[in-house]
């Protein structure tokens, strides 16, 4: 399986991601520069953290009108499978692949830290080999993962299942003790309708090697190679 990582202008994950595929996943990896047009031979893109564009404006906005991000719209329009994490889950918002907005963390600082999530949603391609509500402990590092959204939207993804990972207690509660940042309902990471696109704020990258602290992420790349394998 091959997949495909955008690198943009202050992109600094993007190695970070290629070395859990190339390394530990055992899948093949190709770079996509941010001025490359189009997207071919690839069966996931997976959208790095960092700082595009030096989150000028604010984290994303300039992102999204790169050449490449056009051409990440079509794959994902088309039904191809795209993750975002942190800055990748920023733009995929920006780029309106999912819904609602970030606005700065509500302490107004840059937080990095492991965080606990609940898995709300093991049914998409990015969490199938995770069991409904298990606590998952993966880091975030971010100074503006405050999700938000309007009322309608909110209740539209709650209702959908699209909400597929809240910041949690090591047990599990969900509440605003365990929120790091602010997001509503302690979201995390949300999808698409259809599922196939992904984003969320915390780094499975950097949970995905035992000498890091944690494997709970490794799943979500595992994930996304199980569901090819089994279309």
């Amino acid at each position: 399986m091959k997949f495909g990582i955008p690198v943009y202008p202050g992109s600094n994950c993007d190695k970070d991601i290629g070395w859990v595929i190339e390394k530990v996943l055992g899948e093949e990896v190709k770079y996509l520069w941010h001025k490359e047009k189009s997207i071919s031979d690839i069966d996931c893109i997976i959208v790095p953290g960092g700082f595009s564009y030096g989150d000028y404006l604010r984290a994303g906005a300039m992102a999204k009108l790169s050449p490449i991000s056009e051409a990440i719209y079509e794959f994902a329009e088309k039904g191809g499978l795209v993750m975002g994490i942190c800055n990748g889950f920023q733009i995929l918002l920006e780029m309106g692949l999912l819904p609602g907005a970030m606005m700065p963390n509500k302490n107004l600082s840059f937080v990095c830290k492991f965080v606990h999530l609940k898995v709300e949603n093991n049914e998409i391609p990015f969490t199938s080999l995770y069991s409904k509500e298990e606590v998952i402990n993966i880091p975030i590092a971010h100074a503006e993962g405050n999700y938000t959204c309007t009322p309608e939207t909110l209740k539209n993804i709650e209702k959908n299942g699209q909400v597929v990972v809240r910041y949690c207690s090591p047990e599990g509660i969900v509440s605003d003790e365990f929120n790091p940042n602010g997001s509503l309902n302690n979201i995390a990471g949300i999808c698409n309708k259809r599922g196939n696109v992904f984003g969320l704020m915390p780094h499975p990258e950097r949970a995905s090697e035992a000498v890091l602290g944690s494997t709970d992420g490794f799943r979500m790349f595992k994930s996304i190679v199980e569901t090819a394998l089994k279309a």
